[in-house]
């Protein structure tokens, strides 16, 4: 399968010039969206992790039925104000515009080894915020992982030796 054929992409959204990835398209098509967290989850399969955290929103759709295939948890990042317990915060620049991201405190232990997963890397803004905020709490990241990179934008330069997986490139 061609993961991007069921990427739509839309000019100038949400600004102009911007080609925005849309993976709507992908999710509505069981067959797409099964094949794309099954890929995902055979490249992991033999990497020992014990969480999966996802940033708000598209993080959810790719990360949570990831850490299912793998059989772990999952930790959701979301937006400040969004978690009801306590939280710890970390503000970051977005391609266009500004954002916080939070985690609970107790969200993992010291040692635990994670694994983001989010469906897209651009700038590398938000990852580079999940990781700081991961490593604040004591995890340690194994790696990152993305349906869609958009390497143009260089994000994976500031994710220093992280490794990284995405299943397609822009």
């Amino acid at each position: 399968m061609n993961i991007k054929d069921h990427i739509r992409v839309i000019p100038d959204y949400p600004q102009p010039g911007i080609r925005f990835k849309d993976i709507t398209t992908l999710l509505s098509n069981g067959a797409a969206y099964r094949q794309v967290i099954d890929q995902l989850a055979e490249h992991y399969k033999s990497h020992k992790i014990d969480l999966i955290a996802g940033p708000e929103a598209r993080g959810f759709v790719v990360g949570a039925p990831l850490a299912y295939a793998l059989g772990v948890g999952f930790v959701p990042i979301r937006k400040s104000g969004k978690l009801p317990g306590e939280t710890i915060e970390a503000g970051y620049d977005l391609e266009y515009g500004k954002d916080k991201l939070a985690m609970h405190k107790d969200a993992i232990k010291p040692g635990q080894r994670v694994l983001i997963a989010d469906d897209l890397l651009a700038t590398g803004g938000t990852i580079n915020t999940s990781i700081n905020l991961i490593q604040q709490l004591g995890g340690e990241i194994i790696g990152a992982a993305f349906l869609i990179e958009l390497s143009y934008l260089h994000g994976r330069d500031k994710l220093g030796d992280i490794e990284i997986l995405s299943l397609v490139q822009y």
